[in-house]
């Protein structure tokens, strides 16, 4: 079957089982988008902006397992996709980016719009690719997707010029491919696995410590059986809550810089670490010069680059951590009657009396809006079923305190890159593939300006998610770090002129709300979430002066927390 490259690469989406492709036209692109108009298998949603179109197609991605897909045409098309693909990149997310390019004649000779999108995109990708020929088209698609869904996930671009789009050859989709310098995952050798579980079972003070590979591998129930057969607290990061019932006697909360007292005293006082599909970042260990000084390390990941990165592990094992996981279960079921429950009953003990400072306190009130008071109550008029997305800030950590997730990928949120403007975009991915489901967006007055013409996005095509807009007037986390470092030098930190939010909803065609008022909150989100068929833009006015607590300062440890004033201190 001959076809055009333009047609050759919406053909090779149709046959990779795409529904849905993100992006925003330009020249270098327009004969793929001409494609795309003659077909109606793969739907393209347009957005307003590129940066928007990567954030929805991760969203899109994190909430369903599939990789999402983008499409931008060259120089500011795929600069301003650079975030988006970062943004995937640090959180290990599945992405093939297609991206226009000028004709492959006028490459190095600064034609319009032209850019070095492979030279560009190469500190933040998995891999990339510069099409030379309308034959490549087709198996370079197919080497994309490999690469962006295999081992550890990530974004892979392929860069097109639009002269080879012109281009005919032959259709032939390839059914797999072989790429000798992509090798398949390693395996856990038997040996590992018997060694690991020995440390386990001869563990006083252990702990399990897991990441987003356990949420990218779809480990979960692997893992909650594992914990209950050992008895073993078991804590999240930012990117792997939802791995375990966040209700749990079991789970002792979210790690790291503001994570609960219990969870960073149990990593700090640990002798075993179970660390799986997590790398050590430094959100996670604070300072490494006093990170859990007693402890021994067991790591899994299926990125042997992570091993011995930050965290010296004395049993690394380099395997899918699912694959892992129910090895460790299997071995466990052989050795049942070895694992002693009081063994580890002082270590209970210890971590209850830890539990029992309640480090996510703060003081409730009649007169100004708390956001956790509005995280805690989006979570009861949902039932904790909702899938919420995040921008970067304050919000999004009450959102991770406060919330409470039980499922895997219904929290979406940028872990490692930390990007201003990821909430909305996300949420219309996640909309786009779950018409049915609850899709919430907390989000500040700083971060929702990033991204916010998606709200036309969301209005084309019919996405009635429900924006949190926790406003306090201040670049929150700015703002508490000048607090705590600066000595209240509030640089730049306040937002001195915003929009009326709610008549900028209402431009846009949808509702917006302001609430200002703590005996509002939870009649405005019931009132929300009952409109199933609109976007509703709420605008909560919040206390401008709260914190998130607890927190590990820059330099600082986990036994070195800053906590909320007037809750116990470590040196109580």
């Amino acid at each position: 079957m001959q076809l055009t490259g333009a047609d050759i690469v919406v053909k090779s989406l149709e046959k990779e089982g795409v529904e849905f492709v993100f992006g925003y036209p330009g020249g270098a692109a327009l004969h793929i988008y001409d494609a795309f108009h003659r077909q109606n298998e793969v739907e393209h949603i347009l957005v307003r902006h590129e940066q928007g179109a990567t954030h929805a197609a991760d969203g899109y991605a994190r909430s369903t397992g599939k990789p999402g897909v983008v499409l931008v045409t060259s120089g500011p098309g795929i600069t301003n996709a650079v975030t988006g693909i970062a943004t995937a990149y640090m959180d290990s997310i599945p992405m093939v980016v297609l991206s226009g390019q000028v004709m492959k004649p006028l490459i190095g000779y600064d034609a319009f719009q032209e850019i070095d999108a492979v030279g560009i995109s190469r500190p933040c990708v998995k891999h990339n690719f510069l099409i030379q020929d309308v034959e490549e088209i087709a198996e370079t698609i197919k080497k994309a997707f490999h690469i962006a869904t295999t081992g550890r996930p990530g974004p892979v671009l392929v860069d097109i010029p639009k002269d080879i789009t012109a281009q005919v050859a032959e259709f032939l989709y390839p059914e797999s491919v072989e790429m000798r310098s992509y090798p398949e995952p390693a395996t856990a050798q038997p040996s590992e696995i018997v060694t690991a579980v020995e440390a386990m079972l001869n563990a006083k003070r252990p702990v399990v410590y897991t990441g987003g590979g356990v949420v990218l591998a779809h480990a979960q129930e692997g893992l909650r059986d594992m914990v209950k057969t050992l008895g073993f607290p078991c804590t999240n990061t930012l990117m792997g809550l939802g791995a375990y019932p966040h209700d749990d006697p079991q789970f002792i909360g979210m790690l790291g810089m503001h994570g609960t007292y219990e969870a960073n005293m149990t990593m700090f006082e640990s002798d075993l670490i179970i660390a799986l599909g997590a790398r050590f970042d430094d959100r996670i260990t604070g300072t490494l010069d006093n990170f859990a000084p007693n402890a021994k390390v067991i790591h899994v990941d299926i990125d042997p680059s992570v091993i011995d990165k930050n965290i010296k592990a004395d049993i690394p094992i380099v395997a899918d951590v699912k694959e892992v996981i129910n090895a460790f279960n299997a071995e466990l079921g052989r050795r049942r009657e070895d694992i002693n429950p009081s063994l580890i009953a002082n270590w209970w003990e210890k971590i209850r009396a830890w539990q029992g400072l309640d480090s996510f306190w703060y003081e409730k009130s009649d007169t100004i809006i708390k956001p956790q008071f509005v995280v805690e109550k989006l979570h009861e008029v949902t039932g904790g079923e909702a899938y919420v997305t995040s921008d970067v800030g304050q919000h999004q950590m009450f959102a991770a305190q406060f919330y409470g997730f039980s499922d895997t990928h219904k929290w979406i949120n940028s872990g490692g890159l930390g990007t201003m403007g990821f909430g909305l975009p996300s949420a219309l991915g996640v909309k786009i593939a779950h018409r049915d489901a609850d899709v919430a967006c907390i989000t500040g007055e700083g971060s929702i300006q990033m991204c916010i013409q998606e709200l036309a996005t969301c209005k084309q095509y019919d996405l009635p998610v429900k924006v949190i807009n926790l406003n306090n007037r201040y670049l929150g986390m700015v703002r508490q770090w000048q607090e705590f470092s600066y000595e209240k030098r509030y640089s730049n930190s306040y937002m001195d002129s915003l929009p009326d939010f709610v008549a900028l909803a209402e431009a846009y065609g949808h509702v917006g709300m302001q609430i200002d008022k703590p005996g509002d909150v939870e009649g405005a989100l019931r009132e929300a979430f009952a409109m199933k068929d609109r976007l509703v833009f709420m605008d909560f006015i919040t206390d401008q002066q709260e914190n998130v607590y607890p927190m590990i300062e820059s330099g600082k440890g986990h036994s070195e927390m800053r906590m909320r004033p007037g809750s116990a201190s470590l040196a109580e």
